[in-house]
């Protein structure tokens, strides 16, 4: 698949989950609900429109078509995914986090709105995501709903990306020097869990068998550690602007990065490996996967 056309393939899904996001952050009550207040619910599609890749409903999509598995509940399903993503960046802007007044090039939702809000709408993106993704539209079959909820909460949670973040806050405290190892754990939880849910989520949607589960969950987790390094790069070396929020942050507050751990020059080789690794995991799929192993490759070639 050639660049332009997987740009392409990116931007339809990036605006399929726009529209589906948009419609489900409506103020309109569903069943069971008693009222949406409209603060919160404005605060929410703050949180979750208009910006972003959508990498990783993109790579959930793309892991369930490799099995055929296609249609509106296979986009629920990422969109539920995303809301975790975007419960997790509001929580992480705030002052008592990384502190940050921009994200996506606008406002972070407590600067926008207030520190209680800001909160409470990724508490409420947090819940509304595990609503979505058990609910009978997402998949047919319960017990495949059952699977994704379970793996989203472990991915998400105490032993995934809360456990990480924790991990993170601990480490800007330290006084001895980050290891690589600490480090890898740390971004594996923070930052690849929920990039290898993505793929572990359209293997289960698709119905993979045992070796295909196994390809493809570990395609994700080589994915998610590509991506937090090359994200870390861009933090040392990335332009302000294009990111839509500050750089070179991390060195200024001890963050446990490979860039500190290694430098530049090799933390960029050991990007370009594990992006390797996680194209070599889709073997077994052959030409079928490639738009997956272009998304490794647009992942750590991404200016933003």
């Amino acid at each position: 698949m050639g660049s332009t056309s997987f740009q392409d393939r990116m931007a339809a899904v990036a605006g399929q989950v726009e529209a589906e996001l948009d419609r489900l952050l409506a103020e309109e009550c569903l069943n069971g609900e008693i009222v949406r207040p409209a603060r919160l619910v404005a605060a929410m599609r703050l949180a979750a429109l208009g910006g972003g890749k959508r990498l990783r409903p993109f790579i959930l999509i793309e892991c369930a078509a490799l099995f055929g598995a296609k249609g509106p509940g296979v986009l629920r399903a990422a969109c539920a995914l995303e809301m975790v993503h975007c419960y997790s960046l509001v929580h992480d802007d705030l002052p008592a986090m990384d502190d940050d007044d921009l994200r996506r090039g606008r406002p972070t939702v407590h600067k926008a709105y207030d520190e209680a809000t800001a909160i409470l709408a990724g508490d409420a993106l947090l819940t509304y995501a595990f609503d979505v993704m058990g609910d009978a539209p997402t998949h047919e079959d319960p017990a495949v709903r059952a699977a994704l909820v379970v793996a989203l909460a472990r991915a998400s949670g105490l032993g995934g990306m809360a456990g990480g973040q924790m991990l993170d806050l601990e480490a800007e405290k330290a006084s001895e020097a980050h290891t690589r190892a600490a480090i890898e754990t740390l971004q594996a939880m923070k930052t690849g869990a929920l990039i290898r849910f993505a793929a572990e989520a359209g293997a289960l949607i698709g119905g993979a068998n045992a070796d295909q589960y196994k390809a493809v969950v570990e395609y994700g987790r080589a994915l998610g550690a590509a991506f937090q390094i090359a994200d870390d790069i861009l933090d040392a070396e990335g332009d302000a602007e294009k990111l839509g929020k500050a750089a070179a942050k991390d060195a200024g507050r001890n963050k446990a990065t490979l860039v500190s751990a290694l430098g530049i020059d090799a933390a960029k080789d050991l990007c370009a490996d594990v992006a390797a690794k996680a194209c070599n995991a889709l073997a077994p799929f052959g030409d079928q996967a490639e738009i997956l192993r272009e998304t490794a490759r647009f992942t750590i070639a991404r200016d933003h």
